[in-house]
């Protein structure tokens, strides 16, 4: 599966547009990470809990926008993008989306 930010893919050419895909998870950090994030938010710093559970919730999102492009019958996705917003305290959503498209045949 090609996944790209761009319109278009340097070397190939898109046969066919299927569709809106997208994918998301809401996640929420462990009362006990939250505790400890809390804390160094006091100091400043790289908070490493909340950038592991964004990292692991971005790619969460992507496979499961992969996922429904192939079920579609998609080879590639452009324009992807995420977008996240926060659904309650300490509960965000990270939405991963773009186009399904097939490619000609090499």
């Amino acid at each position: 599966m090609i996944v790209v930010t761009t319109d278009h893919v340097p070397g190939r050419e898109i046969a066919d547009t299927i569709g809106f895909v997208r994918g998301n998870t809401v996640r929420a950090a462990h009362a006990g990470e939250d505790l400890s994030a809390y804390f160094k938010n006091m100091v400043g710093g790289e908070i490493e809990e909340y950038t592991k559970l964004l990292a692991e919730s971005r790619e969460q999102a992507l496979d499961r926008m992969i996922a429904e492009a192939r079920a579609r019958g998609a080879d590639g996705i452009v324009g992807l993008r995420f977008a996240t917003c926060e659904i309650a305290g300490g509960c965000a959503e990270i939405l991963a989306y773009g186009t399904a498209v097939r490619f000609t045949a090499r």
